[in-house]
């Protein structure tokens, strides 16, 4: 927080983690159970990254300037309780969780005015609202006062099967894990700045326990934290 910014009103939970290591869905959902606003801060370099996509032109062409002009056409506004980014008015849909999105949305996230773009993003949207908020930096750059942090883990084959039996519906074979799974080891290789842990955050290994596990024990904390605000949780 600057210096001179007001002190925060609400409740902030930072939740970071690397690639596909399910911190958008566990945010998501803890959110509902507690009844926050769940910010998506991966959703904007989604969004950045789709503006460029639907531009044309080869990635390695793409600027920190044409990206962050890029950025005028994206809004980024609560829709119910979670906050969703639309692109010239228009949500978008599965197209920002699409192969080619995903595909460059690491050089994009490394761009430092792409990041700046959407850390103030996530700030505004945090400046009304308690919220959940996740993404790779959230606990280190963005809220390093959040009233909770958490960081979420799991072995590289474990996130290559969740992602792909997302993407496919179907449990993937062994072959396609293994090509997912070194598709992730270099994913983290290039985000490593950006998933460091902060050294106040409550790790969470999720390999060997489910999502439901792993929100119930989020959620719990979420409670204890509001107890120490003086407010109580209605599930």
């Amino acid at each position: 927080m600057p210096p001179d910014a007001a002190p925060r009103k609400h409740i902030v939970i930072a939740i970071d983690g690397p690639a596909a290591s399910g911190k958008s869905s566990t945010a998501h959902w803890v959110a509902q159970r507690v009844g926050y606003h769940h910010v998506d801060s991966g959703a904007l370099y989604r969004a950045a990254t789709l503006v460029q996509l639907r531009r044309g032109g080869p990635a390695d062409e793409w600027t920190e300037e044409s990206v962050v002009d890029g950025t005028r056409f994206i809004e980024y506004a609560a829709k119910g309780a979670t906050f969703t980014p639309v692109i010239d008015g228009k949500p978008v849909g599965e197209e920002l969780r699409g192969t080619d999105v995903t595909k460059h949305v690491s050089r994009v996230a490394k761009m430092l005015r792409v990041r700046d773009w959407v850390n103030e993003r996530v700030r505004v949207a945090a400046h009304d609202h308690d919220v959940v908020v996740d993404g790779r930096d959230m606990g280190t750059v963005v809220f390093p006062d959040a009233d909770l942090k958490v960081f979420l883990i799991a072995d590289a084959w474990e996130r290559a099967r969740r992602r792909l039996v997302q993407r496919f519906a179907r449990s993937p074979t062994d072959d396609e894990i293994a090509e997912e799974t070194d598709s992730i080891a270099h994913r983290d290789a290039k985000d490593a700045v950006q998933t460091a842990r902060a050294s106040d955050a409550v790790l969470i290994d999720t390999t060997y326990i489910t999502q439901e596990d792993q929100v119930d024990r989020i959620v719990a904390l979420v409670k204890a934290v509001a107890r120490r605000h003086g407010r109580e949780l209605a599930e």
